[in-house]
């Protein structure tokens, strides 16, 4: 057994990530889903369906601008279809593709640890923060 192995539970993430082209790709892939509002967006979108204003009033505080640029960069990256229904007016609908669909387990994984160990996380911040001063 070497002193680099995985602790008791976890998983081990494979050695081979530090490889540049391995590194870049972890990153655009994070920049894309690692922000607040991605992460609610696509779990919104896995109940299905929905027009701009639905998703934006499940939102809550997003604004139409961040709404727009964060629809369009899951456009872009293939997570998301935007299908325009010719009507007076227009009907638009917004859609997780397969490939955003299999982004929901992460998504809802990372939502379940963060909401489970943000208590911990607080108090290891108070700690290093009193011994900080």
């Amino acid at each position: 057994m070497t002193a680099r192995h995985a602790q008791e539970g976890t998983k081990r993430i494979p050695g081979n990530l530090h490889e540049p082209e391995d590194c870049r790709a972890v990153s655009e892939v994070l920049a894309r889903v690692g922000d607040k509002w991605t992460v609610l967006v696509v779990s919104t979108l896995g109940d299905g369906p929905k027009r701009f204003n639905e998703l934006r009033r499940a939102l809550g505080s997003i604004s139409q601008r961040m709404l727009t640029l964060t629809l369009r960069g899951l456009e872009r990256d293939g997570l998301v279809t935007r299908t325009v229904t010719p009507s007076i007016p227009p009907r638009v609908d917004y859609a997780l593709t397969r490939l955003g669909r299999s982004l929901l387990e992460p998504v809802s994984g990372l939502g379940l640890w963060a909401r489970k160990n943000r208590p911990a996380i607080q108090e290891a911040r108070k700690r290093f923060d009193q011994r900080a001063t």
